[in-house]
């Protein structure tokens, strides 16, 4: 039996397609987000820059959950879901907890695994570096090192679903 998705995943990991995992997820348009790595990498941060920069951008954007995300394996999709209990809540480091627009569940479209905040991210990751398994079903991966920035990281993100061809709005580039 596969474990658990937890951490962070190096490239072509083949994980667990249910369980609850230290990680944040959101949904960006249509596309589910789900930020993995270690305490202190910048998950909130990551999520909480995504979050404005959507809204800056007038794309849909809500958290789904922060510290605590539940997977699932439905079909030939990954939903996350957050934890009942923080519902709508996410850490601002050095601020404290703050609520955020919410929605129950995204169908998972891009897996972002965040370097500790020593390490750095690959400067040209290998083709199977670029997609992270839960189970049976593979997913694009986008690995971040710790040197950059939430605010770039979230542009990275964005170019990233762009990239790989996810409607987050309509026939609209993020950077137009």
């Amino acid at each position: 039996m596969n474990k658990p998705a937890t951490g962070t995943a190096q490239g072509g990991e083949r994980s667990g397609a249910s369980g609850a995992i230290h990680a944040s997820a959101l949904v960006l348009g249509e596309a589910g987000v789900l930020i993995r790595g270690p305490s202190g990498s910048g998950k909130s941060s990551l999520t909480l820059a995504l979050l404005a920069l959507a809204g800056d951008r007038g794309l849909f954007a809500a958290l789904i959950g922060d510290d605590r995300v539940l997977i699932r394996a439905s079909g030939r999709q990954i939903l996350a879901t957050g934890a009942p209990n923080v519902r709508g809540l996410i850490e601002r480091r050095g601020y404290g907890i703050v609520r955020a627009p919410t929605e129950p569940c995204a169908v998972v479209r891009l897996v972002v695994d965040l370097s500790p905040r020593s390490g750095r991210g690959p400067r040209l990751p290998d083709e199977d570096a670029l997609s992270v398994s839960f189970g049976e079903i593979a997913l694009p991966r986008l690995a971040l090192g710790a040197a950059s920035a939430p605010v770039e990281r979230a542009y990275a993100v964005l170019e990233h679903l762009d990239r790989i061809g996810e409607k987050i709005m309509s026939g609209i580039s993020h950077f137009a």
